[in-house]
């Protein structure tokens, strides 16, 4: 690890209370063991089941909790959260994962490794379900093959070459954010990760893949549903016809 790397790990919550607290310890564990001493901000949508308050009454100094007035998506908590930590000089490196404990802190070594040997400064580094050595347990097999059809079917229409465009355990440059144009961004649901691929691509960053175990929630309810499957399948359209669009006028 260099002495100017520096992370925090982005967690938006909506009515998580009954996973935050045992995937906050298991943080608390990895930062203890690890060499990396981050940061970590709590990114709550004003949660009824009060997992804000849960967070602020752990009390650990090194995790921030950033309260939003309302449930609002969650590219929008994402990109309050992007937007806070960018404010912020000492951080080199943005670490986004899911609250419900689908994001194993087990599998943020194997991320880690190829964040410190790029030799990149516009870095992402995304955990990968759809490729060798990677898996999902506990999910249905209509589950799996909506995920990777949603993958490859955005994968060729937005002419990106990543294995796992809907995943949001991803490691981000600080260098790559700051080409990133947040204010033009507009996507709600999981969506988002597919907008924030596109802006990687777009500049030119050095994209790694790395195989995680994807554990499905087994506490609290997902926040998967039909108009969040049919906001990615309008967007990716939109877009790949849009590029299709500018390639045809080139020739």
């Amino acid at each position: 690890m260099t002495t100017s790397t520096k992370i925090v790990i982005l967690i938006p919550t909506y009515n998580e209370a009954e996973t935050i607290c045992e995937l906050i310890n298991k943080l608390v564990e990895f930062r203890r063991l690890s060499q990396y001493k981050f940061d970590l901000v709590v990114i709550d949508d004003n949660s009824p089941d009060k997992t804000a308050d849960i967070v602020e009454a752990m009390r650990l100094p090194w995790v921030q909790l950033l309260r939003r007035p309302q449930k609002d998506g969650l590219g929008a908590a994402y990109r309050a959260g992007f937007l806070k930590v960018l404010g912020d000089p000492q951080y080199s490196h943005v670490i986004t994962m899911d609250a419900d404990g689908s994001h194993r802190a087990e599998d943020l070594p194997a991320l880690l490794g190829p964040m410190e040997s790029s030799n990149s400064n516009k870095t992402l580094v995304i955990g990968t379900r759809w490729m060798p050595g990677g898996s999902v347990v506990n999910w249905p097999k209509y589950r799996q093959l909506l995920s990777k059809s949603g993958t490859r079917y955005a994968k060729f229409a937005l002419g990106i070459n990543l294995n796992d465009l809907t995943g949001g355990f991803r490691i981000y440059s600080v260098d790559l954010l700051n080409c990133f144009d947040f204010n033009q961004m507009h996507a709600t649901g999981y969506c988002f990760q597919i907008e924030m691929a596109m802006a990687a691509n777009t500049a030119g960053a050095n994209a790694t893949e790395v195989p995680i175990t994807f554990i499905e929630r087994s506490k609290g309810s997902s926040k998967m549903n039909g108009w969040i499957a049919l906001e990615a399948l309008i967007f990716t359209s939109r877009n790949g016809i849009k590029r299709l669009t500018r390639v045809h006028n080139r020739r």
